[in-house]
């Protein structure tokens, strides 16, 4: 028989999981925590287009957990689950290892879905961890270099050619990155960058359908255009098979070939694997399988679970599968799971969607802040960038992120010497904007950095004192002691 002494046992170490386990700690939960995960790294599924176009290194976005999880109340294992037993509250890993838990957190996120287009996976370049991310880099220069020595027009059009099937949010970063991207690194070779093409594929008439995003579907559509090679839409299409060299689709009745030697496949997600496997009932589920979970986050019939993320649906509308609704109902299965330690009330899980952010290029990203208004080009992608370093986990690997970030940008990029501007006025313009997306990156950082002061003092000016800034901090800032 379980005792409360087992352990809480976190599967997957995303957003969900990962925040589950470093709130735990931080609010010194009284039991121990054994998080799981495959992998031995946290990715920032957000940023993970700036470690593909090298605007942020693997450090920034692709952290190692035990950098991640300094904490003595959790322990990390990396191994793959084999098995999840709700009846018996026990889990079986990959490696024979067995544990038994007093309380189960399901956060194994979600899986690609191909739709059984023949192919898909087989010939098609992923896009959801660091690895995806060197792989595609590496292919791709591989191709650049492959055709800027081909002299046969047709296969150098080949191999500059690039296919991403899906219009969603992630499609849609993905093609802006390249199509900026790219160009850059093919005019280094001596190419010539208008031979470049970046086609999306999309089933619907229309990009961003169905998603949160769709607000800035206007606005996308714009940028895409804008890019440094303008990105085609081949839109009511359906891609029957995905070969190597080309990919193959039914439009209008009419079956067609776009020879392409890189296919990026956005097209969905779909539940996880062990979710699926798991004994409940249909009635519990969604309809993409998810489980239902009750306002608390728990598993109905099975209160020692809890579930967040792409794992779970809480009502009619789910939330949508980003990083600000992971990083929320982590806090809440932590609250919760410490209420249970400590015997007090549980809280339903309050999910407050900000609005939504969209990169689309070197640079440049829409903020649709609140839904209410938008803020696009260079001041939304510092809004982006402020705001996605502000939920990355841990204050110690936030603001050793946020600093170099900030550094880069005040410093690479605007203190080089440049070619005369257009106009005075222009410029005036364009350094004002500049500056009020730094100031509100700035308060971004500083807030959060005055949090991590009073909070944990000891961390902070451990990690900070070689600075100098706790000292320059406590002079002009001193902080209230406790009578």
């Amino acid at each position: 028989m379980n005792q409360p002494t087992d352990p809480t046992i976190i599967l997957g170490a995303g957003f969900t999981g990962l925040l589950t386990a470093l709130h735990l700690c931080h609010h010194r939960y009284p039991r121990p925590v054994v998080l799981i995960d495959q992998k031995e790294r946290f990715v920032f599924k957000p940023l993970l287009y700036e470690f593909l176009s090298g605007e942020m290194n693997a450090t920034q976005v692709w952290p190692r957990y035990e950098e991640l999880l300094d904490c003595s109340g959790i322990a990390f294992v990396q191994d793959s689950v084999q098995t999840i037993n709700l009846q018996q509250r026990q889990i079986e890993l990959a490696s024979g290892l067995r544990y038994a838990y007093s309380n189960l957190v399901l956060a194994l996120g979600s899986a690609i879905n191909y739709f059984g287009v023949e192919g898909a996976k087989e010939y098609s370049f992923p896009f959801r961890t660091g690895e995806d991310a060197m792989a595609l880099g590496q292919h791709l220069r591989e191709c650049l270099q492959r055709a800027s020595q081909i002299q046969d027009p047709q296969q150098r059009r080949l191999l500059l050619t690039v296919a991403v099937v899906g219009a969603g949010p992630a499609g849609i970063e993905m093609a802006a990155t390249l199509a900026d991207l790219l160009p850059r690194w093919y005019d280094k070779l001596g190419g010539n960058s208008e031979e470049i093409r970046v086609v999306i594929l999309n089933r619907s008439p229309e990009i961003l359908k169905g998603d949160v995003n769709s607000q800035l579907r206007e606005t996308a559509q714009k940028a895409l255009q804008k890019r440094q090679v303008p990105v085609e839409l081949l839109l009511e299409v359906s891609v029957n098979a995905i070969r190597p060299g080309q990919i193959e689709y039914k439009r209008y009745d009419q079956f067609e070939v776009l020879p392409a030697v890189t296919v990026i496949w956005t097209a969905g997600n779909t539940v996880h694997p062990l979710i699926k496997n798991l004994p409940i009932l249909k009635e519990h589920r969604d309809r993409a399988d998810r489980l239902w979970v009750t306002p608390t986050l728990q598993l109905p019939g099975f209160s020692e679970v809890f579930a967040g993320g792409d794992c779970a649906a809480l009502g009619e509308n789910p939330l949508p599968a980003t990083a600000q609704v992971a990083y929320q109902q982590g806090a809440a299965i932590a609250r919760n799971l410490r209420a249970i330690a400590t015997g007090d009330d549980l809280k339903l899980a309050q999910v407050t969607l900000r609005g939504t952010l969209m990169k689309l290029g070197l640079g440049e990203s829409a903020a649709n802040i609140f839904d209410r208004f938008q803020v696009t080009g260079r001041l939304g992608h510092l809004i982006r960038q402020g705001t996605y370093l502000e939920l990355l986990p841990t204050p110690v690997h936030n603001f050793k992120v946020t600093t170099e970030w900030l550094t880069d940008e005040i410093f690479r990029r605007y203190m080089q010497p440049k070619l005369p501007s257009p106009s005075e006025d222009t410029t005036r313009t364009k350094v004002l904007q500049w500056a009020s997306g730094a100031v509100a990156a700035v308060i971004v950082a500083s807030s959060g950095l005055g949090i991590w002061r009073v909070a944990a003092p000891a961390q902070f000016n451990r990690v900070w004192q070689p600075t100098g800034l706790p000292t320059f901090l406590d002079r002009l800032l001193p902080v209230k002691k406790q009578s």
